[in-house]
């Protein structure tokens, strides 16, 4: 599966933000089999789990994001979707979409299939 994150940008802080990942495929299968992730990669950090849905639509969210982000997912459309509130500066990074078949939780190296990530910049 392949997989492409879009919809960053440059933001203010508190301002409001929709990740999109869309997923694609060789052949007739979907995304929809598949646990599908949002992470950050900050200047200098580690890429760093964020959320993660299941294919029936079970989440699992990293702490320090709940309340904040809300993950959902399209299986229709292929599409993943990162909704980020109250951006803080803090929240500037990289951010890529991952997804594995069989991993839900927070470690990154189970997750198998990666795509190119967007830029979120939230300025002060």
């Amino acid at each position: 599966v392949q997989l492409q994150a879009s919809g960053g940008g440059s933001v203010q802080t508190g301002d409001s933000l929709r990740l999109s990942c869309a997923a694609s495929g060789a052949s007739e299968r979907t995304v929809s089999p598949y646990n599908v992730g949002w992470f950050r990669q900050g200047p200098g950090k580690e890429r760093e789990f964020l959320a993660v849905i299941r294919w029936t639509g079970s989440i699992y969210y990293e702490d320090s994001v709940k309340g904040r982000f809300t993950i959902s997912r399209d299986n229709a459309n292929n599409t993943i979707y990162l909704q980020m509130n109250s951006l803080k500066p803090e929240d500037t990074a990289v951010y890529h979409c991952g997804a594995s078949y069989t991993h839900f939780g927070p470690r990154v190296r189970e997750y198998n299939y990666w795509g190119q990530g967007t830029l979120v910049t939230v300025s002060s």
